[in-house]
């Protein structure tokens, strides 16, 4: 399956791995290599704490590496309707009459951080909104309802 990304995206995990295999990588081994010198393996903490720390730096390179593999990169040019990249304002009413307005850029899963807006294009909101356009309503299927936003814009 492949891992959508915008440019900066790529960029912020290519940066990662750069930093976790020129920096943490070496200090880990100098960590282990350190706490070796100290003797018995079986009791020493901090050789126990280095090894856990290496296992899980190199399992995020590897991680990183294979989603590097099958990136595919959205460089999304605005044509109106919403696409992985796009940034969808959108006006949302309450079941209590309230309307509020809100900003979201449509990113694939791994970029995906909903407190800065950044949604998932498999989250439904973003799934709902795919292939829709400004002035719009699109319905989508929450856990709690049916909720309707109306397309403000798409940029």
């Amino acid at each position: 399956m492949p891992v959508y990304v915008t440019p900066e995206g790529l960029k912020k995990m290519q940066d990662e791995l750069e930093e976790l295999k020129n920096f943490k990588r070496p200090e880990i081994a100098q960590r282990i290599g350190e706490a070796k010198e100290q003797g018995d393996l079986s009791e020493n903490a901090e050789y126990q704490a280095a090894r856990d720390e290496q296992g899980l730096i190199e399992s995020r390179i590897l991680e990183l590496e294979e989603q590097l593999k099958i990136a595919i990169v959205v460089d999304h040019k605005s044509t109106g309707t919403v696409r992985i990249g796009s940034m969808v304002t959108v006006r949302q009413q309450n079941n209590d009459g309230k309307t509020h307005q809100r900003v979201f850029q449509i990113v694939g899963a791994h970029e995906a951080d909903p407190v800065s807006g950044k949604i998932s294009n498999a989250s439904p909101v973003a799934h709902a909104l795919l292939g829709h356009s400004a002035g719009e309503n699109v319905m989508v299927n929450t856990p709690q309802g049916t909720v309707s936003y109306f397309i403000v814009s798409v940029s």
